[in-house]
């Protein structure tokens, strides 16, 4: 089959590599997309966090992609009634591996595992969707996508799911001034699930203009581009002075996190979600001598995907506007360089496709 190939950072290639066979309790998928992540890019241009140290994170080479849904091509002894699916049968799998031996895979806390293979990070255990094919291993969670949703819709809920876990963590209240830094596709996505959250204002901080014109289609009440705006005499007129009462970092810039401390209100709630390239450096005496802050964070999607699903199937998060550009396998060169700009929002891979898609 053909496939993305990760051998090193900057070093991804278009290959003819063997077609994955499943096990006993697996499956093999054929890829209908696979969305190219912030932490692709990332990991493509080699932040320390995938590639540091004497023994990487990331297993090379390896298949990359995180962000899939296929249609089930075979099925291993015992998978059919181990996953309850049939052939055809359109799937997810969430993007962790689980080890289901680690105290946290054995108290439901799985998405913490201790082993952490994420698909299209470690070879042959995790093998990604940047491919034809795929296979998925007997621990891996698997959920059913009804045929009412669309193809691009079903190639946001892996990122969708990311955004309802950290919205989540906010636990947004009724009277809450809400603050989302960063309106990239996940970040567009916490708008959406977070106005269903119904804060008394929704703020969003950008950079890019047409970013933030999208996010007031999604519901965001104010607008702000720190370039132009007085981030702070914003929030800070909407809040009597005090600051915003939750702050969700999602830029993926370390100022993104300084920023932050400085909108948040005393006993205020800091959720962080991105992947940074470089480390974000801050006054840490801010987070407990200065404001007592709640400091969280947000990994993956757990749990929240049936809850993507669902909200995707009643038309109350969209992907119109978010998915962007579609490319072949063979475009990876001009897919990543997109991905990795300011031209796009969210880009897809096809692998059905040979050459760029409209």
């Amino acid at each position: 089959m053909r496939a993305i190939v990760c051998h090193g950072p900057e070093d991804y290639r278009v290959e003819d590599v063997g077609r994955p066979r499943p096990g006993d309790r697996e499956m093999v998928i054929r890829i209908g997309a696979c969305g190219v992540c912030a932490s692709d890019c990332k990991c493509w241009s080699g932040a320390k966090m995938f590639w540091g140290g004497e023994s990487p994170w990331v297993k090379a080479p390896v298949v990359p992609g995180h962000e899939f849904f296929g249609y089930v091509e075979e099925l291993g002894m015992g998978a059919a009634e181990h996953f309850g699916v049939a052939i055809g049968d359109r799937v997810i799998a969430e993007q962790i591996v689980p080890c289901d031996r680690c105290r946290y895979c054995r108290s439901g806390q799985y998405w913490m595992c201790e082993v952490h293979n994420i698909f299209g990070f470690q070879r042959e255990v995790a093998e990604g969707g940047m491919a034809e094919f795929m296979r998925i291993p007997a621990t891996a969670r698997v959920h059913k996508i009804p045929d009412g949703i669309s193809l691009d819709d079903a190639a946001i809920i892996e990122p969708l799911a990311c955004a309802i876990h950290t919205v989540n963590r906010a636990e947004v209240q009724l009277d809450d001034v809400l603050v989302i830094a960063g309106a990239g596709p996940i970040g567009l996505m916490m708008v959406q699930v977070a106005r269903l959250k119904t804060p008394r204002k929704l703020v969003v901080i950008d950079l890019v203009p047409a970013r933030l014109e999208l996010a007031r289609r999604f519901g965001a009440d104010v607008a702000i581009n720190p370039c132009e705006d007085d981030a702070w005499s914003i929030v800070s007129g909407l809040t009597d002075g005090y600051g915003c009462d939750a702050y969700i970092e999602a830029t993926g810039s370390p100022s993104g996190v300084e920023q932050g401390l400085t909108l948040v209100r005393k006993l205020g709630r800091f959720v962080e979600f991105s992947v940074f390239g470089a480390p974000a450096t801050v006054d840490w005496s801010i987070i407990g001598d200065r404001k007592e802050l709640d400091v969280r964070g947000a990994h993956l999607g757990p749990y929240c995907y049936p809850i993507a699903i669902d909200l995707l199937a009643r038309g109350l998060v969209t992907s119109e506007g978010i998915v962007t550009h579609r490319y072949g396998l063979e475009a990876w060169d001009e897919a990543i360089k997109v991905a990795s700009s300011l031209e796009s929002i969210k880009v897809l891979m096809q692998p059905e496709s040979g050459r760029s898609l409209p």
